[in-house]
């Protein structure tokens, strides 16, 4: 057959075998990547080193929520214009790299500031520095998936992804427990800003293991687009797909359920007096149970396929909520930090999966990106939300609501989304 008369499907095979004569390098590459690179960004995104160093600085609880709040609308912002990037060539290494490089400078500016500036200097620049580590990340999370999805065939990605996020769980409780020694000696003059150097070595090396993976062409890149057109366009391929609109509604009310999660420990801590080793306790409860659980997850997925697994998540999640309103015993409320970090883990592990699985190839940038800035604009209400309802219900009333947005989020998932894993014929 001639070039002019291959067709995508021919175009979809070779990719595939390519993929599967360098699956034993590529999955490799992918553990180290992810030991290294998540236990770094654990240091980062987790609730403890950054949120704790800003309110150090700036004695403010607002400065804090902005803060973050920089860093949420970066990752808001970016996914369409990364797919845009990307989606018109048939290998998006060079963008990650550069992508990551340049999420990577944003953590060593965190770092350097706290060696070398003022304190209120210091402020300015670990907001700046966080809101550009938003704009990169959230222009990283459709290059990676999309990366994942060429290398890694589906029938493997569950076992790969499970494995990334276990190897990065132990890895980053374990770092987390030498940042907070770092911290306690005001390791090289500032505690924080030596776990934040730390971060940026983990994060840089798993960067450089990249370098060693073999990334198939694409068999059918768009022709490039200019961004306005490339909008215009996103009505149409969501018409297209009633069921990927139908899986965003659900991963949408999904995501709204993460509101409880700043309120969790101020509801025991209302409840019952703890040590500070018992919130460790559950601090590593929740952090393991998230990673470490994947891997069952990531197996099940495999032969069930994500949408079964994003089911059991919710389901699992759920449970813990209502274990934690009823629980009166630190004992039931370990268990329910168990089911918490487990739910969300496996939460959302399955849908930045299962979003891979629907619709042709070429247009498979573009959903990542409508998904992921979907997510994250989520993402900024809920916690304000939460916030609002704890100020005058208590805290309970987030942990109630989150529950019943699980609950739709499941309904949702459960009577109205396909399993694409198994579509015949798949829309744009």
């Amino acid at each position: 057959m001639t070039d002019a008369e291959s067709t995508p499907d021919d175009g979809e095979a070779a990719l595939q075998e390519e993929a599967a004569r360098h699956l034993p390098r590529n999955t490799v590459v992918m553990l180290i990547h992810g030991l290294l690179g998540q236990t770094g960004f654990r240091m980062i995104q987790a609730p403890t080193f950054i949120p704790s160093y800003i309110f150090l600085l700036s004695g403010s609880e607002l400065v804090v929520g902005l803060a973050r709040a920089a860093q949420a609308f970066g990752q808001f912002l970016t996914p369409i214009l990364s797919a845009n990037l990307v989606e018109h060539r048939r290998r998006v290494m060079p963008i990650a790299f550069l992508v990551g490089g340049a999420m990577r400078v944003q953590i060593l500016g965190i770092a350097l500031a706290g060696f070398f500036l003022g304190v209120h200097a210091n402020v300015v620049a670990v907001c700046v520095f966080l809101g550009l580590f938003g704009f990169f990340l959230g222009m990283q999370g459709v290059v990676f998936n999309l990366l994942v999805s060429k290398v890694l065939p589906v029938e493997r990605r569950g076992l790969v992804q499970g494995l990334r996020g276990t190897l990065g769980a132990v890895a980053g409780a374990v770092v987390g427990g030498v940042g907070g020694g770092l911290v306690a000696r005001e390791a090289l003059g500032n505690g924080y800003a030596s776990v934040f150097l730390l971060s940026f070595t983990f994060t840089a090396l798993g960067l450089a293991s990249l370098a060693f993976m073999r990334e198939p062409d694409s068999p059918s890149p768009r022709d490039a687009t200019p961004l306005g057109r490339r909008l215009g366009q996103l009505p149409h391929l969501l018409r297209s797909d009633p069921g990927f609109v139908r899986y965003l509604l659900a991963r949408s009310l999904g995501v709204l359920g993460r509101l409880a999660m700043p309120f969790y420990i101020l509801l025991v801590g209302s409840r019952m007096e703890l040590s500070g080793s018992q919130i460790g306790q559950l601090t590593a409860a929740f952090v393991l149970a998230q990673g470490v659980l994947n891997l069952g997850y990531g197996l099940v997925a495999d032969r069930r396929g994500f949408r079964f697994t994003f089911l059991v998540a919710l389901a699992v999640w759920m449970a813990a909520g209502l274990t934690l309103l009823r629980a009166d015993a630190f004992a039931q409320v370990l268990v329910a930090y168990v089911g918490l970090g487990a739910g969300l883990g496996g939460f959302m592990m399955s849908s930045q999966n299962l979003v891979l699985e629907f619709g042709s190839r070429a247009n498979l940038p573009m959903r990542i990106a409508v998904a992921n800035s979907t997510s994250e604009a989520v993402g900024v209400v809920a916690p304000l939300v939460g916030g609002l309802l704890a100020a005058s219900f208590g805290f309970a009333a987030p942990v109630v609501l989150a529950v019943g947005f699980q609950a739709l989020a499941f309904t949702v998932a459960f009577f109205f989304v396909d399993e694409p894993r198994h579509r015949d014929d798949q829309p744009l």
